[in-house]
């Protein structure tokens, strides 16, 4: 299939800099094409719930995919997607990094952008947060199973019981229950796992309220 457009599905989750991350097996057809020609496309649809798809949001970022050998990076993706953790170790899977180049947003019927990859993505560094990330998982996620409960319910309007925290970077942070995922926005960008921690904690006061 060299040189042929070939489309799949594929789970996917983001650096702290929204720099898409895939964990692909080395049999599947997308890796092989990869491997030939790194140039990708990954739509995000955000269509789910309207009566007319056509006028839901998607975007479509393009860039070039390259693997990358870091636990940091691979530890957050089967974070995000715990299933993953039981293939994530087999000699045939690799995570990748997407570079994005530029992205083609639509966001609604006729409403069209073409967006730079620097548009996409979050500039700033964050690296002592990235580094803080796990722990800070761990420690809401043993320590604080009521606030992430109450993020869920009282600011996201989720329900259900056994909400988890599977994410955290400068601008939010990522939820997950059994399949299904929330996001909570933070109100300022937080770049250091001190930040992350007063934003948490002001989040939780007001989720209570």
């Amino acid at each position: 299939m060299r040189g042929v457009p070939y489309a799949s599905l594929v789970l996917i989750t983001a650096d702290l800099d929204a720099s898409p991350l895939l964990l692909l097996s080395d049999l599947a057809q997308h890796s092989r094409n990869i491997a030939f020609d790194p140039r990708v496309s990954v739509l995000f649809d955000g269509t789910a719930g309207y009566q007319d798809r056509l006028t839901g949001p998607r975007l479509t970022i393009i860039g070039q995919a390259t693997v990358v050998e870091d636990p940091r990076l691979l530890a957050r993706f089967t974070a995000h997607h715990p299933a993953s953790a039981v293939y994530s170790g087999f000699a045939d899977f690799r995570l990748y990094r997407v570079a994005v180049a530029s992205g083609h947003l639509v966001a609604g019927f006729g409403r069209i952008h073409r967006l730079d990859g620097c548009d996409l993505l979050f500039g700033a560094k964050a690296p002592a947060l990235a580094a803080a990330e796990p722990e800070i998982l761990e420690h809401m996620n043993e320590q604080h199973a009521d606030a992430i409960a109450a993020y869920a319910r009282g600011l996201l309007g989720r329900s259900g019981d056994g909400w988890r925290m599977t994410g955290i970077d400068p601008e939010g942070a990522d939820l997950w229950r059994d399949g299904e995922t929330a996001r909570l926005d933070f109100h300022s960008v937080a770049l250091t796992p001190e930040a992350a921690r007063s934003t948490l904690v002001e989040l939780a006061n007001r989720a209570r309220q």
